[in-house]
């Protein structure tokens, strides 16, 4: 009788073994389904937050960048080197007079 309470014994472990593997393996399932849930669920946010540059409207378009007009209408600002007087515009010519070279 002493010979089954030992397998008894042995046996009863391992079942509780098998029960703790079973609920880790359910536990580490749940966890990986539901970041899977969590991923899909940013993504289909974001895509919706989100716009192809196909999509957006002239007007739209036009919003995203800016032309810099310094060059035109006045002369803007001036700089003083070995007492000349240096605008943005004759800067300009000046470089644009320079021979090309590569």
């Amino acid at each position: 009788m002493q010979l089954r309470r030992e397998r008894k014994c042995t046996i009863e472990p391992d079942r509780t073994e098998w029960q703790v593997r079973c609920a880790f393996n359910a536990f580490c399932k749940r966890v990986l389904k539901n970041e899977a849930i969590h991923t899909y669920n940013e993504r289909r946010q974001q895509q919706a937050r989100e716009m192809t540059f196909s999509d957006l409207t002239s007007q739209e378009e036009n919003q995203l960048y800016i032309l810099d007009n310094q060059y035109e209408g006045e002369e803007g600002e001036s700089f003083q080197v070995a007492g000349k007087k240096i605008t943005l515009k004759l800067l300009a010519e000046a470089m644009r007079t320079l021979p090309n070279t590569a």
